[in-house]
This record gives structure tokens, C-alpha cells and sequence, in this order.
């Protein structure tokens, strides 16, 4: 089975690692990454998203934080810091360096970032073929509620999303293309998984790379989503601070309205929620939708294990 997972970071990464628990091997999964939260620091390029789907799936990652190194240091930043550079809110552990050096010397041979990436996951063995969304240089910012215009990571990271918002601005994407790999995998699967990553920044970044939507829209594949709000509260982050700037409410039936019906011009055909939203399957499937309630929290692999095969099971995949 082909399987292409839309990705962002903790939750999609989480996600997917439990999907592939759940499939087991010989199968082919494609996971396309968010790189609307890229930035350059320390005259290095960091791609959080990416970097934290190649430590979760090739078992690297922080446990406890979802992102970053196991066993990380800070010694470099914490010395950059003393000579006055770099960000407080904003700290690269030195392990966490390491692969942006890495990332950074490649780019600057002339490598697109979807062949530098091919390469670093070698590393790893992730058992995905990770792209990234597109290899065109893409940064989301956000504009405030006075018209100033900051990164992302910094309204995300520094502010913790506590500064009202009145939209986002993807710097780069419309000039920009789909990776390659990207749109064929589409063309070519068997199914495709929305996991519950941000549906803006993270999920709605990728859909927005010219040909994507388009490309998901006609693909003869299936498209599941798993919902990343339960109770009207995202699972982790500060995604509700999202929604609300592009004007959707905090909920599973609003998110999935959101995403939109494919039959009705939209992008999805299930959505998998949580048993406490579980009021919203009546009016989905209504509506058209293939839709369930489960519990989808993500407390550990063979949990997460569940989620994916219950995922797959709304679209008749029961592998």
C-alpha cells in the first residue's frame, strides 16, 4: 500500500510513527513535511519540521519535548549568547546544530533541500521517503493586530501565540513549487492522512505549494484526517490561536468544515475524531462524510497504533 502523510511537526511526527507500528513492513509511506517555520540563525538554515519527523521516526528525538535531540547540550548557544547573538527564546541545541551545519554545507553546494534532506535521513533509517514540501525558501509570518509582521517561530516560540493575530503570510510560496516527488506521490497513492498537525500553519501551509491542492483534490486516493482538536482545545500548541486568526472556531466539526468535503471542492472524505466530540459524526456524515469518534490522544506508540489503523479503516483501508 502507498500511503502520503501531510506533515508538520510534533503531532504529525508522533502520528506517523504509530502508523507505521501499525503497517508494518513493505509498505511504501511518503511523508511531505511543512517548511513554512524554516528560518536562517547563526548563518545556519533550521527546518523544525522536518528535523523533528527525522528524530521521531529514526529515534532521536527528545522524548519528553516531542522535538529536538535526545540527550541534547547547549553549549554553543549558551557561548553565542555571551557574545551578545542569537535569540533567549529561541536556543539550538548543539546535536540539534550539528544537522543544520550539515543541512546548511549541502544547500550551499547547490543541492535543492529536497536532496539534502534524501541525504540526511540516510542517517536515520526512518522507513518513510521524507520530502519537503517544496525546495523554494518559504517562511510564514504572522500579522499582528497593528499590521507588524513578525516570524512565526517568534510569535509561536517567544510569545507563545499570546499576541492577537490578524493573519499569516507564507514569504516565498507563491513563487513556489511542489518538491519533487511530491505531487507524483499524490497521483500515485493509495491513501492519503491529514494527521493532527496544525491545520493552518503546518497542514495549510503544504496545501497552499502551487499544484498541491489541486493535486490532492484529483487523486483517486482516499483522504482521511485525524482532527487535532479534542474538546474544543488543540491537543498540543497553540493551533486554536491559528483558527481564530483566520476566523474557524476551536472544535473537530469546524476544522473538518474548514478542510472542506472533497466532493464539494474541499480535501477530505473522513475525519477521525475524539470521543468527546463525538456529537459532530451525525451532522458529517449527513453531510457526506465518512466520519468516527475514538479516543485520539496520542499517549504512546501502540496507542497511536490505534488512531492510524482506525484512520484507515474509515476509508475501508483495514490492513
Amino acid at each position: 500500500m502507498k500511503v502520503v502523510v501531510l506533515s508538520g511537526g510534533v503531532g504529525g511526527a508522533r502520528f506517523t510513527r504509530g502508523l507505521l507500528v501499525h503497517l508494518g513492513p513493505g509498505h511504501d509511506v511518503t511523508v511531505v513535511a511543512n517548511t513554512g517555520d524554516d528560518l536562517w540563525l547563526h548563518g545556519v538554515r533550521v527546518c523544525p519540521d522536518l528535523d523533528t519527523l527525522m528524530y521521531t521516526l529514526g529515534g532521536g528525538v527528545h522524548e519528553g519535548q516531542g522535538w529536538g535531540r535526545a540527550q541534547e547540550s547547549t553549549r554553543v548557544s549558551t557561548d553565542l549568547a555571551a557574545y551578545g547573538l542569537g535569540w533567549e527564546w529561541f536556543t539550538l541545541g548543539d546535536l540539534d546544530l550539528a544537522t543544520c551545519l550539515a543541512r546548511t554545507e549541502l544547500l550551499r553546494t547547490g543541492l535543492p533541500l529536497s536532496e539534502v534532506t534524501a541525504r540526511l535521513a540516510r542517517r536515520w533509517d526512518l522507513g518513510v521517503r521524507l520530502l519537503p514540501m517544496t525546495d523554494a525558501e518559504v517562511e510564514t509570518h504572522v500579522r499582528l493586530a497593528d499590521g507588524t509582521l513578525v516570524h512565526f517561530e517568534e510569535w509561536w516560540v517567544r510569545h507563545r501565540a499570546s499576541l492577537p493575530a490578524a493573519g499569516f503570510e507564507q514569504v516565498g510560496l507563491a513563487g513556489s513549487a511542489a518538491a519533487p516527488g511530491v505531487l507524483e506521490a499524490l497521483a500515485a497513492a493509495d491513501v492519503v492522512v491529514l494527521p493532527p498537525s496544525n491545520p493552518v500553519v503546518s497542514v495549510g501551509t503544504i496545501v497552499a505549494v502551487p499544484g498541491v491542492r489541486e493535486a490532492l483534490t484529483a487523486t483517486s486516493a482516499p483522504v482521511v484526517g485525524v482532527s487535532p482538536i479534542i474538546g474544543g482545545a488543540p491537543v498540543r500548541g497553540m493551533a486554536d490561536a491559528c483558527l481564530s486568526a483566520i476566523g474557524v472556531q476551536t472544535s473537530a466539526l469546524a476544522v473538518a468544515r474548514h478542510y472542506g468535503l472533497r466532493r464539494d471542492g474541499g480535501l477530505l472524505d473522513a475525519w477521525l475524531v475524539d470521543d468527546a466530540d463525538a456529537a459532530s459524526v451525525a451532522p458529517l456524515r449527513d453531510a457526506g462524510w465518512a466520519a468516527d469518534a475514538t479516543a485520539t490522544l496520542m499517549t504512546d506508540v501502540p496507542t497511536t497504533a490505534r488512531i492510524a489503523r482506525q484512520a484507515l479503516a474509515l476509508v475501508g483501508l483495514d490492513t
